[in-house]
């Protein structure tokens, strides 16, 4: 079987075994960097671990389908870290958006992987 597609097989299992907890909702501020504001829903799954040591991150589009098709990979130098988020339901704008988040500062970078 194709590894890429065991890959997206099991976030998809991950994903529906997990409730989205929104704990950023779209219009609200960064809790350290209230310069820092979300165009999208932003939250994590509940019951799951990230390399951070909290849930694993979401970004929730405005696409009707809510089909996972897109997960970021994100650098954090700051942090020393670096995390896998998925994108869930977002639209190719709203791709665009979340790249441009990560990527738009000094210590940070992201890269974008499609299904």
């Amino acid at each position: 079987m194709n590894r890429d597609y065991i890959f997206w097989q099991r976030l998809d299992a991950l994903l529906e075994r997990s409730k989205i907890v929104i704990d950023r909702p779209k219009g609200s501020s960064h809790p350290r960097f209230p310069d820092i504001i979300y165009a999208l829903d932003y939250g994590y799954l509940e019951g799951t671990t990230s390399t951070d040591g909290e849930g694993v991150d979401v970004w929730l589009g405005s696409d009707k389908e809510q089909r996972l098709d897109a997960i970021i990979c994100t650098v954090d130098l700051d942090k020393c870290d670096s995390e896998l988020k998925l994108l869930v339901g977002c639209t190719d704008d709203e791709k665009v958006y979340i790249e441009r988040f990560y990527n738009e500062y000094p210590n940070m970078g992201a890269k974008i992987v499609y299904r």
